[in-house]
């Protein structure tokens, strides 16, 4: 047995070497001259040029109608390529084969998948730890591991590069947009699990994009509705938000996108946001920098760019600020007829526009585009789903699950004596509620809703005091972790009142969220940051002693609770 396990080492050491060295290194590859590159550029038409920066929103969930409208589109505009959003595996898979069938030159499928492809693909495909989650885990070789994995299903589905890793650094705990999706507020912890991420993505094939530069964690607007503004002097600036960044491109990030956000210290011109900024994208990330790699926009379809910047007019912006990749244009027919315009008149030189082609190709080549083959779609559901990712994600939780305060509720917790598990939140049992009640005799299990009765909290507080033992188990249902949970006041001071020193508290929500409720009465509390199932299982094993916790806390919340704590 020693002897194989040895030869699937070496074995897989040999695949991976064999691999690095049939993938060049992308920043310098896209830089280079290729002969594929020069041919397929010169059967391009000045239009057709400038239509390879442009990537087109695509979706298999609303209908046949709008497959044909983005499919009529994508032909006749020869565009570079697409971002992808809901619908099915298989359906996405048939969508890719019929555009890439119709598209002179082979399609750039990208897609938002910070958590693989389950981001967008929910019901039908992996989902992996979110950031903030992951943030917490100390052996970052296993978040190299999920971007090999994650890298595998982008392939496994057609698809070649992801908005991902985030890289903002979440120093505000009530940042709407980027949050949970970030690694936390340390910026050396940041870079490191993001370099891990982004690694293990480049190294499995697909090409990463760090985003949001040159920093989205310290806003309290949403992009997505209005114009975030950043008051910071250049010099927080480099410290803090564009750390990341710089030590990235270092690190030879492939690509990165830039945010929709208004910051004066870098461009005072009224209301313009950094992604059409030639001060922040050519001064800043390239000259500055030394940024050679990718440069993409954040969706300009964003109210955080048109609101100020409407009708079209962004899209040159985004060009003459030193873009290489537009990504979701309001109408991109139009965005193509403007630059040719810009072009004309002088804006845009003409050489700027080609050599910005020749990445996009080059790209598309050292993704292996130059021999595109279709995707096959059978088994690829069981693919997108294998044994392997699954077991994967089981470890990534059980690496990041945190226990606060003390061990020593754990320690004692015993399975034999009358317990009682209280699950806020919910009101059926799920995967953590299910393991527990197969592994203690004499469980009681009782549930409270956000908005319990006075009456019924009184009940369930006295009869908490007949039990020795008190498993406190609070959910965070929504599909994304907020900041505060939606409990009423009473259950919040249910909460204050029901800890203490016999309670295990299992939070399965948001770390910032022990700012809304207090627990900290608890013997133990096993921070669990997320409500899927493969965090339960995870809890449920530090809870019975079947592993010890690694995780640290990724995020300062409070005194009691600072980046790092963990035992």
């Amino acid at each position: 047995m020693k002897h194989i396990s040895l030869l699937i080492a070496y074995l897989s050491l040999f695949i991976s070497l064999s691999y690095a060295q049939g993938k060049r290194d992308f920043v310098p590859f896209i830089n280079q001259s290729h002969a594929w590159v020069e041919r397929t550029f010169e059967q391009l038409t000045p239009r057709e040029r400038i239509a390879q920066l442009l990537l087109i929103r695509a979706h298999t969930d609303r209908g046949a109608r709008y497959v044909d409208s983005v499919g009529r589109i994508v032909r006749q505009e020869k565009l570079g390529g697409l971002v992808v959003f809901q619908g099915g595996p298989v359906r996405h898979a048939d969508m890719f084969n019929r555009y890439q069938k119709d598209s002179k030159v082979p399609l750039l499928i990208t897609f938002d998948g910070e958590w693989g492809l389950g981001m967008r693909l929910a019901d039908s495909t992996t989902s992996y730890p979110y950031q903030m989650t992951l943030g917490a885990i100390q052996r970052d070789e296993l978040i190299y591991d999920m971007g090999r994995q994650v890298a595998k299903d982008f392939l496994r589905l057609g698809m070649h590069f992801n908005f991902a890793p985030v890289v903002d650094i979440n120093n505000n705990p009530q940042n709407p947009v980027i949050n949970y999706r970030s690694f936390g507020d340390n910026k050396e912890n940041v870079t490191r699990k993001a370099k891990a991420y982004m690694d293990g993505m480049v190294a499995g094939g697909i090409v990463a994009s760090l985003k949001h530069f040159p920093g989205h964690g310290d806003t309290d607007v949403d992009s997505h509705h209005d114009l975030p503004q950043l008051d910071f002097s250049k010099k927080r600036l480099d410290e803090l938000e564009i750390f990341p960044f710089r030590e990235l491109i270092r690190a030879g990030a492939p690509a990165i996108m830039v945010a929709h956000m208004h910051i004066p210290a870098l461009d005072n011109t009224p209301n313009i946001p950094s992604s059409i900024s030639k001060k922040v994208v050519t001064d800043l990330l390239r000259n500055e920098l030394g940024f050679q790699g990718l440069s993409v926009t954040d969706a300009m379809d964003m109210k955080g760019v048109t609101k100020f910047f409407p009708n079209g007019r962004a899209d040159v912006m985004a060009i003459e600020a030193g873009n290489d990749l537009l990504e979701i244009s309001e109408n991109s027919g139009r965005a193509i007829q403007l630059i040719e315009q810009a072009i004309k008149n002088g804006s845009i030189k003409q050489a700027d526009i080609d050599r910005r082609v020749k990445k996009v190709l080059a790209t598309k080549y050292w993704l292996g585009l130059d021999k595109y083959q279709p995707v096959s779609t059978k088994n690829l559901y069981n693919d997108l789903n294998s044994t392997a990712s699954k077991q994967l994600v089981q470890r990534l939780a059980e690496a990041s699950i945190t226990v606060l305060r003390s061990q020593r509720a754990i320690n004692s917790f015993n399975r034999g004596r009358p317990t009682l598990l209280i699950s806020v939140g919910i009101n059926k049992p799920q995967a953590l509620e299910q393991v527990i009640a197969s592994r203690v005799r004499g469980i009681m299990q009782l549930y409270v809703s956000n908005n319990e009765s006075p009456e019924r909290l009184q009940e369930i507080l006295m009869e908490s005091r007949k039990y020795g033992q008190v498993i406190l188990a609070i959910h965070e249902t929504r599909s994304r972790p907020q900041s505060t949970l939606p409990l009423s006041e009473d259950v919040t001071n249910f909460l204050d009142k029901v800890t203490n020193k016999n309670t295990i508290t299992i939070v399965h929500a948001n770390p910032y969220t022990l700012n809304n409720v207090d627990v900290s009465q608890s013997g133990s509390i096993i921070m669990a940051y997320q409500n899927e199932a493969f965090m339960q299982r995870a809890a449920a094993k530090v809870l019975f002693k079947d592993i010890r916790s690694e995780g640290k806390l990724p995020v300062t919340i409070s005194r009691k609770y600072k980046f790092g704590s963990g035992m």
